[in-house]
């Protein structure tokens, strides 16, 4: 089996596969959603999308699919998991590449709760000024096309696996980069959230990246690491953001989710607790 490395969509791609072919699509395949999905460039189609004042919006193939993904995804999760707080994330300082974010003096005036949108088929609608951030549903979303086309056997993104191999093991980790679990994940997929990483100061506080669209603010939450299994990684990756922005209901809300697999969660003071249904490895 070969193995690349390479960067993109913010993070470090890990793809294996049985040929140098299916590992350079892979890399392409990434490269061409991220041209199409980032927030941080302006020439992306998103961006622009965005930008367009127009209640509806005629938007590429892609982007539609990516779209289509994202409402799947709010619709799993009872809105928890919203595209649409990307003004959120932005008025709280991730305007930019996590590496130029820098802290704010103070926090952000009370913001509107995210607007309605839809996508029917490639017209996106939605209210002008609303914007849309992808972010970890277009990173598991590019998981499952990398492997549901043949590409490569397993891809992991920053805490998003989708794989194909049975044998296929994963390490969750908890504070301080320490291993917090080993799961056995086989054929399905997996994705961590987590408040350890992408930290900052806005009025003298910590705040960080996943914001509760029911507040419109950083979540608040005693679970600062969330790891759920699925069949495809962007499930997973909505279903580990959903039971962090739970908190202490996040795995007993998974535990009733007939589409995911298993769940762990990583509490503030390092405890760790599971599912019943999630099987650890040796």
């Amino acid at each position: 089996m070969l193995q690349q490395r390479f960067r993109a969509m913010g993070t470090e791609v890990v793809a294996l596969a049985a040929a140098v072919a299916g590992l350079d699509a892979t890399r392409a395949l990434f490269e061409q959603v991220e041209a199409c999905c980032s927030r941080f460039r302006p020439e992306s189609e998103l961006s622009r999308a965005n930008a367009d004042l127009a209640g509806a919006v005629q938007v590429s193939t892609l982007l539609a699919e990516a779209l289509e993904a994202a409402s799947r995804m709010r619709a799993l999760t009872g809105g928890l998991v919203d595209a649409a707080v990307g003004r959120a994330v932005q008025a709280w300082g991730y305007d930019r590449t996590f590496a130029e974010v820098h802290d704010l003096d103070l926090p952000p005036s009370a913001l509107p709760n995210a607007a309605p949108w839809e996508i029917e088929g490639e017209t996106l609608r939605r209210s002008p000024g609303t914007l849309l951030d992808l972010g970890g549903v277009a990173k598991g979303w590019a998981c499952d096309r990398a492997v549901e086309a043949g590409l490569v056997t397993v891809v992991s993104a920053g805490g998003d696996v989708r794989s194909a191999d049975p044998r296929t093991r994963v390490e969750v980790l908890g504070f301080g980069g320490e291993a917090a679990a080993h799961l056995h994940l086989g054929v399905g997929a997996l994705a961590t959230s987590s408040t350890l990483r992408r930290r900052w100061q806005a009025g003298g506080k910590p705040v960080h990246h996943l914001i509760d669209p029911r507040t419109m603010e950083p979540a608040q939450s005693p679970v600062v690491s969330a790891t759920a299994l699925a069949e495809t990684a962007a499930e997973a990756e909505a279903g580990a953001k959903a039971i962090l922005l739970l908190g202490e209901d996040g795995l007993a809300w998974a535990d009733r989710r007939p589409w995911l697999r298993g769940a762990l969660v990583v509490w503030h003071d390092g405890s760790v607790f599971a599912t019943s249904g999630t099987e650890m490895a040796a």
